[in-house]
């Protein structure tokens, strides 16, 4: 054999040992996120309901994708201004009004064009750390417990993050908040 061959062939085997553990890590941390995603109760507002035979249910083929892009919303029911009541829900969860106007639920499946799929993972970790878009952009609205979530650990938000990169991805444009001013 030809030393370059040889050469060639023991790389190829060093690349090979570094890569496969990594991936084994990235499968435990995709459990490990799985696992903090449903003790979170994440899939409660990302994942619209659907009617089942025994009411509303998850919608597991548009798991954790967000309100649905075609579900239009109409004006949400006032609240009186002494009334106990907070907020309303939409039927799927993934749309709430209150105070703060209307916001949907997010897009949190890997696609790139309509998910988290162009996010970085330092991105998605400052979201839920600042309360911010990407950490940076417009507040990120209730009813999002982004301030009990930030308070995972690291190593948590990058297990969620690999769990989240994971799961099929599902294109579903999320509308955009409405202010309260347009709504009322």
């Amino acid at each position: 054999m030809k030393p370059q061959m040889i050469l060639g062939m023991v790389m190829i085997g060093l690349v090979l040992q570094w890569a496969v553990p990594a991936r084994a890590a990235d499968a435990e941390a995709a459990k490990r996120g799985k696992y903090l995603v449903t003790i979170a109760g994440c899939a409660d507002c990302h994942t619209p309901l659907k009617m089942g035979a025994n009411g509303p249910e998850p919608d597991m083929d548009r798991w954790l994708s967000g309100h649905p892009q075609m579900l239009e919303m109409p004006v949400a029911p006032a609240i009186p201004k002494a009334s106990p009541w907070m907020a309303v829900a939409s039927g799927t969860m993934t749309a709430w009004s209150g105070p703060w106007g209307m916001s949907f639920t997010a897009n949190l499946t890997p696609d790139p064009e309509t998910g988290l799929g162009s996010w970085t993972e330092e991105q998605f970790v400052a979201a839920v750390r600042t309360g911010r878009h990407k950490g940076m952009g417009r507040p990120i609205l209730p009813p999002m417990p982004y301030q009990n979530v930030a308070a995972m650990t690291d190593e948590d938000l990058h297990a969620v993050f690999s769990y989240l990169q994971s799961i099929p991805a599902v294109k579903n444009k999320v509308p955009d908040p409405i202010p309260p001013a347009a709504i009322n």
